[in-house]
């Protein structure tokens, strides 16, 4: 699991959640009558208990925990990160009923004195924003973003390792010539030089992206995770050839909004 791989959008909606469990303690009901009554909590309401609160939490389990799986679960073909979608649209749609009809159509006359408590409102407010954020992240690039910021390379040696001469990699030592030798410069000065020039560089992708064969096979190598920097040793138009930190290498098609190491 990489934590760094979650979003802005997993974000608000963990956030959500706490609001969620939060709001749980509180009443259920909020009552005006003369006669002090007991007011229960939405753990004492086995409907909202079961079509909201758990509803809720189970939802944002499964969205964040689709995004830390290195490999997405899926259940009769549909990810798990779908239901926790439908889990969390189902949430806000059964706390808003019971706001509009806290009592479920009880017939006294004590009823009139009920409305909707402090609990069941907060997780009404709680379970929409988790159902936005649900719905809205892929869609958003705002909410795509990388929940924890991915820290920059501590030393310019890829993987800890010196880079052998002629690596390439910005900023590696050069080795010393001894006194009286040729220059490389010198002695290859009659050889023709590229008109463009790659330079090894650290990346990190902004969301989840695959990396591909580099003879064109459809099946991924590797999947790079935000808030990990990989080596791009080599760019095909606007393709990178890119090396991830146990040594695999591949094509990423996709360098939209990638993070460039210094």
């Amino acid at each position: 699991m990489n934590i760094r791989s979650l979003t802005r959008g997993d974000g608000v909606v963990i956030g959500a959640a706490v609001l969620l469990f939060i709001a749980s303690f509180f009443d259920n009901y909020s009552y005006d009558g003369p006669d002090g009554i007991d007011l229960p909590s939405l753990w004492e309401n086995g409907p909202v208990l079961l079509s909201v609160v758990l509803a809720g939490i189970i939802a944002a389990g499964l969205v964040v925990a689709t995004r830390l799986l290195p490999q997405p679960l899926k259940v009769a073909g549909i990810e798990l990160g779908s239901f926790g979608v439908a889990f969390a649209v189902f949430a806000a749609w059964s706390a808003l009923g019971n706001v509009i009809d806290p009592v479920g159509g009880l017939n006294s006359g004590s009823s009139d004195a009920l409305s909707a408590g402090t609990g069941l409102i907060l997780a009404f407010v709680a379970t929409l924003i988790m159902a936005a954020a649900a719905v809205a992240t892929p869609l958003v690039p705002a909410l795509q973003g990388s929940l924890v910021p991915a820290p920059k390379p501590v030393t310019p040696q890829p993987y800890g390792a010196q880079p052998p001469a002629g690596y390439g990699y910005p900023g590696a030592a050069q080795p010393q010539q001894p006194y009286g030798t040729q220059q490389p410069q010198q002695q290859y000065a009659q050889q023709p030089q590229p008109t463009a020039e790659f330079s090894p560089f650290w990346f990190a992708v902004p969301v989840t992206r695959p990396l591909f064969s580099e003879d064109g096979s459809p099946a991924p190598v590797a999947e790079l995770a935000p808030g990990t920097w990989y080596l791009a040793v080599e760019q095909r138009g606007a393709a990178l050839v890119a090396q991830t930190q146990d040594g695999r290498r591949g094509v990423l098609q996709d360098t939209t909004g990638i993070q460039r190491g210094s």
